[in-house]
């Protein structure tokens, strides 16, 4: 049976208003009288009914997390970790899939219907600044790299360090041609932009040559598209001594075509990914790769949306960097 208030209110002997203090949390309450009320809490197992009480804030009690792809493992990971963070506040998170288009990113900045949600953590790859400011002011926090210094609090990490730590691991243990596989040319690109700055600022700093030929653009960030980018490298006469892929995923599909090629890995060609996906501790060989804070994005990116939500909405936005490291692996390492 679910107890109410009421039951509560019997059971420490005090009125329901008293009751509903103490579960909102008001200060006012003796601390005596508190401690009763929560002793009832306890013996009767009683959980607030938080439906009502979003209702009466005008609430839904729901937040939505939108991203480009959810068959992208570090989405999956990342929505997870989103769903652990948002439990902590009583909220629901709806998961949403824009596929990167314009038209769903533009959907779920609306709102995604009218009063559904209570606030969005959105990692757009369409949408620019400009959209953004022109819908309705609704609670919004921004993954990712598309979009900073925009009209909403902001949480990224620093890919251009990160892609120069994991190229400047290669360059550590000897090789010299290395090669990257993501490449992306089109205004989604912004994060396969960064990550080419950072490889190859790091290039530049051990005096290696950039070599247009050992760039190798990819379409998606897929097994699929690291497979066949790093066979193209291999039919075109370019002999990589380490590959850099702009995701783990990519790194796996070039696992497996440097597998087919009877090249060995880490002896022949290293190679390093991006994200540090679970599969990637799982591969044979395990996968040398930059690791992002996942839960530290999503912790970050759920606190800021309670202090739009609880806070000053007015308030100027927040620019947040979350941490990342290196983990070598037997990709690289023998």
């Amino acid at each position: 049976m679910r107890h109410r208030l009421k039951d509560v209110a019997e059971r420490a002997g005090v009125s329901v208003k008293t009751v509903s203090n103490v579960v909102n949390g008001y200060l006012h309450v003796r601390p005596d009288t508190r401690a009763r009320v929560e002793e009832a809490i306890a013996e009767l197992n009683y959980r607030p009914n938080l439906s009502a009480r979003n209702l009466r804030k005008g609430r839904t009690g729901v937040i939505a997390l939108a991203v480009p792809e959810l068959d992208i493992p570090y989405f999956a990971e990342l929505a997870r970790h989103v769903v652990t963070a948002a439990a902590e506040h009583g909220w629901t998170v709806l998961i949403d899939q824009t596929g990167g288009g314009p038209e769903q990113e533009r959907k779920v900045a609306g709102g995604i219907g009218d009063h559904l949600i209570d606030g969005l953590i959105l990692s757009p790859l369409a949408l620019t600044a400009e959209d953004l400011a022109g819908l309705a002011g609704m609670p919004m926090v921004l993954l990712g790299e598309r979009i900073d210094h925009g009209p909403a609090d902001h949480v990224a990490i620093d890919n251009v360090a990160a892609a120069h730590a994991v190229t400047a691991h290669l360059i550590g243990l000897g090789r010299r041609r290395i090669a990257a596989i993501g490449a992306q040319r089109t205004p989604e690109g912004v994060s396969a932009r960064l990550r080419l700055a950072g490889y190859a600022a790091a290039l530049a700093e051990a005096d290696i040559g950039y070599d247009e030929r050992l760039v190798a653009p990819a379409p998606a960030w897929h097994r699929a598209d690291g497979a066949t980018a790093l066979r193209h490298l291999l039919a075109s006469g370019v002999r990589p001594d380490a590959v850099f892929c702009f995701n783990d995923t990519l790194a796996l599909g070039a696992l497996r075509a440097l597998h087919e090629a009877g090249l060995r890995v880490p002896e022949d060609v290293a190679v390093a990914g991006f994200d540090d996906i679970e599969d990637g501790r799982f591969s044979v060989p395990t996968l040398t790769t930059i690791s992002p804070d996942k839960e530290r994005i999503a912790r970050l990116a759920v606190d800021l949306l309670a202090n739009r939500l609880t806070g000053d909405p007015e308030a100027p936005p927040q620019e947040l960097t979350a941490p990342h490291h290196l983990i070598p692996r037997e990709s690289t390492t023998p």
